[in-house]
């Protein structure tokens, strides 16, 4: 059964930056999505960023576009999201994921909070 386990997140201040990790138990296929969504308090669960497995296509929401930068390292099943120039609006509860789609996912993490004070 594949698990995928969050870290990374944590309280910051507006300006500042955050790396999120997700380490995925079972090497994802060359086919798979893996990324990022962030759900906020009483707010729907939105799309941040993914990444092709196979390769290096990667997709980002244009909320976060040019400020979170999403890589990943094969050798270690992990996906990493970069996270600077936060913003409150970024306060939120960060969900990894896979899928075979870069938008909809169908393995979830239990995800990490991020905070962002003003």
């Amino acid at each position: 059964q594949v698990q995928l386990v969050e870290s990374g997140g944590g309280l910051v201040q507006a300006g500042g930056s955050l790396r999120l990790s997700c380490v995925i138990s079972g090497r994802p296929f060359s086919s798979h999505v893996v990324g990022w969504f962030r759900q906020a308090p009483g707010k729907e669960r939105e799309f941040v960023s993914s990444i092709r497995w196979g390769d290096t296509r990667a997709y980002y929401a244009d909320s976060v576009k040019g400020r979170f930068t999403i890589s990943k390292d094969r050798s270690k099943n992990t996906v990493y999201l970069q996270m600077d120039s936060l913003t409150p609006e970024d306060t939120a509860v960060y969900l990894c994921g896979r899928g075979n789609n870069p938008w909809e996912f169908t393995v979830w993490g239990q995800g990490t909070q991020v905070t962002v004070s003003s």
